[in-house]
């Protein structure tokens, strides 16, 4: 493009509910965290944590979508540029932007009412902080480079803090160190695929980013320690004095380190060859060797529990 003229919307796929897909549901599966907390504490039978999991569950999802809603008004004109993203239905024109904040008003509404009428109040505040920060993400903080993932590893950790604000369940510093690189890796590994897509030529630049592809190397390295920190943490965390309180059987948790080892450096490896074109949780949900992963982390808890 010459920068001559403004880029018009293209003539995206409408179908019959451009409001849903503009939700992107897809990724409520990142609010499943909201249940990480009462799992890890070994109360998973009791159905009222459950509940107040679920209903945590939706009221993040709900503000998660409106999120998504106000970084898309925000950038249709950049995602008009971008090989998928010219599909949104804002940037395709197939969903108006006062319908979009309609749909961001109800959104958030319907979230806030959740929490103060079915949780703790500390839920309200943590998801009315974790709304603060997605919005302050889309509107900004997400063109800085390296504050930009830092924010985005925050905000997983913030939906931690609110699955343990719903369920009454205090969260370890060791999980939220934890959870702190891990998602540090994975927020780097999409930035890093962005890159890889504009190298390979597969799109014709970052538009909206703090970024350029020369970052490319520094950004694989420091998502890759990132990944493996978080390993060297889970380790440490099994040879603590902690672990005996929830484990009767705590050094098979070792087994877990090389799982998660091989998860993160798996999706590294396939970022690094431009395999990786989604969010790298999405992509999880439909690889089997991540399903298989899983399954054995989860055999592993079993048997040392």
């Amino acid at each position: 493009m010459n920068g001559s003229t403004q880029p018009s919307p293209p003539a995206g796929p409408s179908g019959p509910f451009p409001a849903i897909r503009a939700f992107r549901l897809e990724q409520w599966i990142k609010n499943t965290l909201a249940f990480v907390p009462m799992v890890l504490n070994h109360q998973v039978t009791d159905p009222s944590l459950w509940l107040a999991g679920l209903v945590a569950f939706v009221a993040l999802g709900c503000v998660a979508s409106a999120g998504y809603l106000v970084n898309d008004l925000r950038d249709r004109e950049h995602d008009r540029l971008h090989p998928s993203k010219r599909s949104r239905p804002i940037a395709a024109g197939t969903l108006s932007a006062p319908a979009a904040i309609a749909w961001i008003a109800a959104l958030v509404t319907i979230g806030v009412a959740l929490a103060a009428t079915s949780l703790p109040p500390a839920f309200l505040w943590t998801l009315i902080a974790y709304g603060a920060g997605t919005t302050a993400y889309s509107l900004g903080l997400k063109r800085v480079a390296i504050l930009d993932v830092l924010v985005l590893a925050g905000l997983f950790v913030v939906r931690l803090e609110a699955g343990g604000a719903a369920t009454d369940v205090a969260l370890s510093p060791w999980l939220l160190t934890f959870a702190m690189f891990v998602f540090l890796s994975l927020a780097i590994v999409k930035r890093y695929g962005e890159l890889a897509m504009v190298r390979a030529g597969r799109a014709e630049g970052s538009p909206g980013r703090g970024y350029r592809v020369d970052d490319a190397d520094l950004l694989r390295s420091v998502g890759v320690a990132a990944g493996t920190v978080s390993v060297v943490v889970l380790a440490l965390y099994v040879m603590s004095d902690d672990v005996r309180v929830l484990y009767a059987r705590p050094t098979l948790l070792l087994l877990v380190c090389p799982a998660l080892l091989f998860w993160v450096l798996r999706i590294w490896m396939l970022a690094d060859r431009g395999e990786l074109d989604d969010d790298p949780l999405v992509f999880t949900t439909r690889d089997p060797f991540a399903w298989a992963t899983a399954a054995g982390v989860l055999a592993v808890l079993w048997l040392a529990t």
